[in-house]
């Protein structure tokens, strides 16, 4: 098991956690899971309306848990994606004005090399 950041793990193609976690992070943004989610709070609901057991009310608690904590690492699985790759697409505007000012020793030029790969920093 590793700890690193999930873009840095397999090189340049995904993983199956990344491949599946896209598809997850699709149909957790379709009207089907919305859907899902609506049923399921209707359950919780109807469960403490209807007095059932405190069986059943764990069941309908414990399964909303469940899917917040799913939903969870998925919204922090595409953060961190989506993160990386903003950062990666910065980096290229400022290697690329970088290489533009290359023959001019400004402050402004200084300034941008010093901030490609400033996130590695902090």
């Amino acid at each position: 098991m590793t700890f690193k950041n999930p873009v840095h793990r397999g090189g340049p193609s995904r993983g199956r956690f990344d491949q599946f976690a896209e598809y997850a992070s699709n149909f957790t943004s379709s009207p089907l899971f919305f859907l899902f989610c609506l049923l399921l709070v209707g359950f919780f609901v109807a469960s403490h309306l209807a007095r059932l057991p405190v069986e059943v009310l764990f069941l309908a608690g414990e399964s909303m848990t469940a899917v917040t904590l799913l939903l969870l690492a998925l919204l922090k699985n595409a953060e961190v994606r989506a993160e990386h790759a903003v950062q990666r697409k910065l980096d290229a505007i400022a290697a690329a004005l970088l290489e533009g000012h290359r023959d001019d020793p400004a402050q402004a030029y200084e300034d941008l090399r010093k901030a490609i790969r400033m996130e590695e920093e902090t």
